[in-house]
């Protein structure tokens, strides 16, 4: 099945997507949650009865907005350097030992069809391409062979990075946070549904052109490990979210390099759970705070880095 978040009307709901639109979790139970986080809770302690077809009343895509599968996770673990063909286009560094993560914050996320935003501080807005993965049963210390018994389910995702506030410090949240610059959707699809994660492919495209695209069974470190790993760590709660990284072909590494603009269409499709589209747009509005360089703010200049 897909699970999708949306707003309709004002009301934001969970819907299962179907051939004839979205159909409204509370048309085919009355007692349905209504949030994505709660969703998940219930399918895994009820296992309740949904079939869509013929029940409920069919809503077309095109009169919702997508919101992130999950608006409102607990944490997001996104994790670096899981494909060699990323590691390698990144110069001399090493192959990573043990998985790479940093965190994002929930406003840095929009759904499917809602402008990705290159922020006013800054022209290098890059795409990642990734598979998302979201937890559907708490767990911590969850062994590798038990890992899959605690998803819920896939979707694609847009690690968008704003690079050249990425390289400020060797610590690159920062520039992994800025809002509205991670996609997420357009639908959550379930394990049963999916299949073998590692016999689908990934690719993004920019404006139609093909960016990257790779197996999902490149991975470096299977999803089973990232799932073990984080969770050894980390208590994993009901709809967090593991990104498990992107491949080659990034917009950094190009030769000259490619960053996203305002007007572009960027894409990230994985056969299977479907494609994730986003309009890109000029961050507008704000206080009109201009970001100064420390050495700029020192001198008492007007902008500029060494």
């Amino acid at each position: 099945m897909k699970f999708a978040s949306y707003v309709r009307d004002g009301t934001a709901a969970v819907g299962v997507v179907t051939d004839a639109g979205l159909v409204a979790l509370t048309d085919l139970r009355a007692d349905a949650p209504s949030d994505m986080r709660s969703v998940l809770a219930w399918l895994d302690r009820d296992r309740p009865d949904l079939r869509p077809e013929g029940s409920g009343t069919a809503i077309p895509l095109a009169e919702v907005e997508f919101l992130p599968v999950v608006p409102d996770p607990h944490a997001i673990w996104c994790a670096a350097l899981t494909y060699l063909s990323h590691v390698r286009e990144g110069g001399d560094r090493p192959v990573p030992d043990h998985p790479l993560f940093f965190l994002r914050v929930a406003a840095s996320q929009v759904g499917h069809g809602r402008p990705l935003l290159v922020p006013g501080v800054s022209a290098e807005l890059d795409y990642e391409g990734e598979l998302a993965v979201v937890i559907g049963r708490a767990g911590r210390h969850i062994p590798v062979s038990d890992a899959l018994r605690h998803v819920a389910g896939y979707a694609c995702y847009n690690d968008g990075s704003v690079r050249d506030w990425q390289r400020h410090t060797t610590q690159i949240t920062m520039g992994k946070n800025f809002g509205s610059t991670g996609g997420f959707g357009p639908w959550l699809v379930t394990p049963e549904e999916f299949g073998d994660p590692y016999r689908h492919r990934l690719t993004t495209r920019l404006n139609g052109e093909v960016m990257q695209s790779a197996s999902i069974g490149e991975l470096l470190f299977s999803i089973e490990y990232l799932i073990h790993y984080v969770s050894t760590a980390s208590r994993l709660e009901v709809g967090d979210v593991i990104v498990t990284g992107t491949c080659g072909g990034v917009g950094l590494r190009r030769r000259p390099p490619v960053f996203m603009r305002p007007g572009d269409v960027v894409e990230v499709e994985i056969d299977g759970l479907g494609t994730l589209r986003n309009p890109v747009a000029l961050e507008t509005g704000g206080d009109g705070f201009t970001y100064r360089p420390p050495l700029a703010v020192a001198a008492g200049g007007q902008g500029g880095r060494s």
